[in-house]
């Protein structure tokens, strides 16, 4: 099975209050967990979930989801080196659209040879490299 990246805003809906993507994040997570997703993240999704819960000041619950998603992901979170850097400016050219982080995440993916994205940024649909699968859509991409 291919590894599938997982972004930052599936914790965070999956942690957060009532939202239309709330159960199918937590439907992603329950898939990791039960190991039928091969999932994978990077340590820039562990650093928006701290830098997102202290910004608006609910550093507690930040904690919490941090820690448990860490857990989750322990052995399956990807660093980030001066190479993905350097290939971040130059997706940048080709993906305008693309913030920062997620040229970073797009840059990681491409090194570890990962080659689908299960976030809910539609932002992933411009992207060739890899296929965006829409959280709201998992139990689907599951079957």
């Amino acid at each position: 099975m291919a590894h599938g990246f997982i972004d930052v805003n599936i914790p965070m809906y999956a942690a957060g209050t009532s939202h239309p993507l709330r159960e199918p994040s937590r439907a992603v997570i329950r898939a990791i967990v039960s190991r039928r997703l091969d999932a994978v993240t990077d340590a820039e999704v562990l650093q928006e979930i701290l830098y997102r819960y202290l910004y608006i000041g609910e550093s507690q619950k930040g904690f919490q989801v941090f820690d448990l998603f860490r857990r989750i992901m322990l052995g399956n979170i990807f660093s980030m080196d001066d190479g993905d850097v350097q290939r971040a400016r130059e997706l940048a050219e080709e993906y305008p659209g693309l913030s920062p982080r997620d040229l970073i995440h797009l840059s990681i993916m491409i090194r570890h040879d990962v080659n689908y994205i299960i976030t809910a940024d539609k932002g992933f649909e411009q992207v060739t490299q890899v296929q965006r699968i829409d959280p709201a859509h998992i139990n689907e991409f599951l079957k």
